[in-house]
């Protein structure tokens, strides 16, 4: 195929996974391309740097491809994706299968920073960690994610005004647990 799947649309892309294999491998590798930092981001940020991450991130687009052959999605794939992962995730805290590891790596950020950014980089992921589920999942989707409060209420199940809150003492939670640090890095 000389086609260039990267110029179409989501929809586009979502009714090119109903035709024959090669068509919808091309495509479903387009969206995957597109989406994957962003879920990888979330499951990481939501449950911590461990396997059950990086399980349930791959289940989030086996899911989405079996979800998305069946019926006809026309909404947003970026939110259906985050809302698959985010349902993926509360499964397993509920499970109580995710464990907190001391194995970290960066996913958004890039190594070429200086050791004092890396050093607050850290400290924030740490942090998210002691967060309530609850402001933690709400700080990782506006923070992280860049979704706007209308869509965090939305995926959540909550009020904009909610949502709102939620990473307002997120950040004021983050801002006091992180107080004694900052003052060497300023």
């Amino acid at each position: 195929m000389s086609k260039k799947y990267e110029q179409y649309t989501d929809q586009e892309l979502v009714q090119f996974l109903k035709e024959n294999k090669e068509i919808a491998s091309e495509a479903f590798k387009v969206l995957y391309d597109r989406y994957s930092p962003i879920v990888n981001a979330y499951c990481v940020k939501v449950l911590g740097y461990c396997s059950d991450a990086d399980d349930i991130f791959q289940e989030t687009f086996i899911k989405f491809f079996n979800n998305v052959t069946k019926e006809a999605i026309k909404f947003n794939i970026k939110g259906y994706l985050l809302t698959i992962a985010r349902n993926l995730c509360l499964n397993a805290k509920r499970d109580q299968k995710v464990k907190t590891t001391e194995k970290y790596f960066d996913t958004i950020y890039e190594y070429s920073q200086p050791y004092e950014q890396k050093e607050l980089l850290d400290l924030i992921n740490r942090t998210l960690d002691l967060l309530d589920d609850e402001y933690r999942e709400a700080f990782v989707l506006r923070e992280y994610n860049g979704l706007e409060y209308s869509e965090i209420a939305e995926l959540t199940g909550i009020t904009i005004v909610n949502a709102k809150s939620r990473v307002f003492r997120a950040k004021k939670k983050i801002k006091s647990i992180l107080q004694p640090y900052l003052k060497e890095f300023i």
